[in-house]
């Protein structure tokens, strides 16, 4: 795989890491991801030097530089789950201790679960809602300078995750995907049915 991939669904290029943890069908518009075994996008909010939790950063992503303005992304998230906190993950990132990422996750539950991870500097983690499938649409959404998540179970009627912000300049934030296995041997996670608009979100809270 080149070190850029280009999809007609995204006005940007996107360069994979590490390479060999992704695939894309093109004509298709499907990006396939192989999470690496024990991968994650995770500061231990008890500190790094904690024994508390894991801090990892080492998952596979895909990432680009989207235009300035407004925006929305979305896209279908199939996570073939197979050991807790398996994930699929629409990404956005500044650096290793600043980024958010939005999660469709296996929690230790064994149920699959919407999830948002803010870091600045440290993590948070914040659990949305169960899902009775391994298939969910995640969006994310730039207005001015804030950032809001919205789910979905039928790509119709979006759920308000979060709204939050990560800086004061747009310009340095990355946009893009993630997969990650972070107690597990690995796990595909399959986007589809991507949407880039760069038409402004009318209202964060119900998210038309």
């Amino acid at each position: 795989m080149s070190t850029s991939i280009s999809l007609d669904e995204l006005p940007f290029p996107l360069t994979p890491s590490p390479p060999d943890a992704w695939s894309v069908d093109v004509e298709r518009g499907v990006i396939v991801a192989d999470a690496p075994p024990h991968t994650d996008l995770y500061v231990n909010p008890a500190g790094v030097e904690s024994a508390d939790a894991d801090t990892l950063l080492n998952a596979a992503t895909l990432l680009g530089n989207p235009p300035p303005g407004d925006f929305q992304l979305r896209a279908r998230v199939n996570v073939e789950f197979a050991s807790q906190f398996d994930a699929g993950v629409l990404l956005l990132w500044i650096d290793e201790r600043n980024w958010a990422k939005f999660c469709f996750e296996y929690a230790p539950s064994s149920q699959p679960m919407v999830v948002s991870v803010v870091t600045r500097g440290l993590s948070d983690d914040a659990n949305a809602f169960v899902v009775d499938d391994r298939t969910i649409w995640l969006r994310v959404s730039r207005v001015d300078g804030v950032y809001a998540y919205h789910a979905s179970t039928d790509a119709q009627t979006w759920e308000l995750i979060r709204v939050f912000s990560l800086s004061d300049n747009p310009a340095d934030h990355r946009l893009g995907f993630e997969a990650q296995s972070p107690t597990g041997d690995g796990c595909r996670v399959t986007f589809d049915q991507l949407g880039f608009t760069q038409e402004r979100l009318t209202d964060l809270r119900d998210g038309s």
